[in-house]
């Protein structure tokens, strides 16, 4: 009887978990899946045309690229995904080079008049998107830039 008891409360907890999760374990998975995440400033790395950024400049880029608004994802076809990578344009990309623990992503960040356009490269998978955000197309870069080889 007890054994009955104990069998459907933990049966109707599971039940009620699966039909209505609560926010933060739907906030989580949400967050593990999104196209636009946002980023932790120690677990990254940025570059410019080549050259790292400063610290200070590294965590103001980090949070404007947090705060950006996403606009719409840019649809890739299959074989595609070169000239998103290497697109024909005098534009200089920021780089985002973001290391967990056990995967790496990297992020191509072009600032356009209109837009920013982001591509996201992890594994051999590529996702292009735009954002907009005013302190990204007007970020500029210090003449202390440190270079390391």
């Amino acid at each position: 009887m007890i054994w009955t008891i104990i069998t459907i409360i933990v049966l109707g907890t599971i039940l009620i978990f699966v039909s209505c999760p609560p926010s933060a374990l739907v906030g989580w998975v949400l967050d593990k899946f999104a196209l636009h995440p946002k980023l932790d400033s120690k677990d990254i790395t940025i570059t410019f045309n080549g050259t790292h950024l400063d610290e200070e400049e590294k965590i103001r880029f980090n949070e404007y690229f947090n705060e950006a608004h996403f606009l719409e994802r840019n649809h890739i076809f299959p074989g595609n995904e070169k000239f998103f990578l290497n697109p024909e344009t005098d534009v200089i990309p920021f780089v985002i080079n973001v290391r967990n623990r056990i995967k790496e992503t990297n992020f191509f960040i072009y600032s356009h008049d209109d837009n920013i356009d982001v591509v996201k490269q992890w594994k051999k998978k590529v996702a292009s998107y735009s954002l907009s955000s005013e302190y990204l197309h007007n970020f500029t870069i210090s003449t202390n830039i440190n270079e390391k080889a």
